[in-house]
């Protein structure tokens, strides 16, 4: 059964799937890039170069055994994100709108491929309907609960430009930027 914490599924991985995850995480912005805390605009053109950018996203997503993935993420400023609403499906939202959520919160570690080896306590509504559009300017829906919930909330901040750092608590926040501090090397 395969484990998730945010963005990030926790199975055991074999030698070339963690190259693939090595690659892949060198591709996606890490915390403190600045591009992560900016917000990101509107798609305004269903083209060719969105569907490569989708088709990038998706293919890193899978290759860092994430479950979401921000278009900022990886430098691109556009209002877009993967993410898998159920095992092996990956789903796209352009220019995505929270229309729903339930009154019932849940607090729950989450992690981020853009903040490698934390996972901190996130207070999220339990249920959402989420509305945009494909990569192809197709309108698509999700009626989403529980984890995939989580999963989609999570990836519309990172178009907002807030992480999960601006969501937890401040004893969780202290913690995750002591192990994101970068670690000083002594000679």
């Amino acid at each position: 059964m395969t484990e998730v914490e945010g963005q990030v599924k926790t199975d055991e991985l074999d030698a070339e799937q963690l190259a693939r995850r090595r690659l892949a995480l060198a591709q996606i912005r890490q915390y403190p890039d600045s591009v992560l805390r900016m917000e990101a605009r509107q798609v305004e053109e269903f083209d060719d170069d969105l569907v490569r950018v989708v088709e990038r996203m998706k293919e890193l997503m899978k290759d860092a055994n994430g479950v979401g993935l921000a278009a900022n993420q990886v430098g691109v400023l556009r209002r877009v994100f993967v993410f898998s609403p159920e095992e092996d499906v990956v789903a796209v939202l352009v220019n995505p709108e929270l229309v729903r959520k339930s009154e019932e919160v849940d607090v729950d570690d989450e992690g981020c491929l853009s903040m490698q080896g934390i996972a901190i306590p996130v207070a999220r509504p339990v249920s959402v309907r989420i509305e945009g559009r494909d990569e192809r300017g197709q309108e698509v829906a999700f009626d989403l609960d529980g984890l995939p919930a989580r999963i989609a909330q999570h990836e519309l901040d990172h178009l907002d430009g807030t992480l999960i750092l601006d969501r937890t608590t401040d004893e969780g926040r202290r913690e995750a930027l002591a192990a994101l501090r970068p670690r000083l090397l002594i000679r």
